[in-house]
């Protein structure tokens, strides 16, 4: 039996050199959600960046792991990337965590891992926790299809991101901030009408994990009468569920 090498870039015909980058997934909540592999790579690496040097301590302490800390983040990442990718393409192994699930969604990482492969520099990416999975498998809605959407725009083009979902048949995910979830229903509510369902999946993995199911209406209700706190994933129903529910009840 023959078994084939599958190269990484199979459209390059330029050499890959020895360091790389590794994206490591880490818990969203639980600090134990995290896999032996990310550890090791953890481990291994000869440092590690994250968006956090103190929160990513207390994970690395939690798990007996030592290795040094350096700080990639919002604010810096366009300044160091370059020194970063030449002191990969010398050899330096970078381990790339952000404070909570996997580096690049809606976090610190896309500038760099695109540098990287641009660069011809090996990215590898562990797979691992993430937000987006267990707020729409546990929503309760069809997740065969879905699409994340990322953040709604705090202000500019919010209205415009509303608006162009109006048609949207598939399953929808984001992620919102507890002081703007209220105002993210109420705006969902007008667009996609009262009557949709949509779930509130807050806190997951952590001590306090709740999934809030019903339509917008009555979730537009609770948010105003009792605020949802925490880390929030917002889940909408698409279109395609929708008229195929109320369908059924016709």
């Amino acid at each position: 039996m023959c078994s084939r090498v599958h190269s990484l870039y199979p459209f390059t015909k330029r050499p890959i050199v020895m360091g790389g980058l590794t994206l490591v997934p880490t818990p969203i909540g639980n600090l134990d959600d995290i896999t032996i592999r990310a550890l090791n790579t953890l481990r291994e690496a000869d440092a590690i960046l994250c968006e956090d040097t103190r929160h990513t301590m207390k994970l690395i302490k939690h798990h007996d792991v030592s290795n040094k800390l350096i700080a990639f983040h919002q604010h810096n990442e366009h300044k160091i990337t370059e020194r970063l990718v030449e002191e990969m393409k010398a050899g330096t192994n970078y381990a790339l965590v952000s404070d909570a699930g996997t580096p690049g969604i809606s976090d610190p990482g896309y500038l760099l891992s695109r540098a990287c492969i641009e660069a011809d520099v090996q990215v590898t990416v562990l797979p691992g926790p993430t937000a987006v999975i267990p707020a729409v498998v546990g929503s309760g809605m069809a997740c065969e299809k879905y699409v994340y959407l990322g953040f709604p725009p705090q202000k500019k083009g919010r209205q415009t991101f509303w608006s162009t979902l109006s048609e949207e048949t598939r399953t929808m995910v984001m992620y919102e901030s507890p002081h703007r979830i209220a105002k993210a229903l109420r705006e969902a509510a007008e667009i996609f009408g009262e009557d949709r369902n949509a779930c509130v999946a807050r806190e997951l993995s952590k001590i306090h994990e709740t999934y809030h199911r019903g339509s917008l209406s009555e979730l537009k209700a609770h948010a105003e009468s009792t605020p949802f706190k925490g880390e929030i994933v917002l889940v909408i129903e698409g279109l395609a569920q929708f008229e195929k529910r109320t369908k059924k009840k016709d």
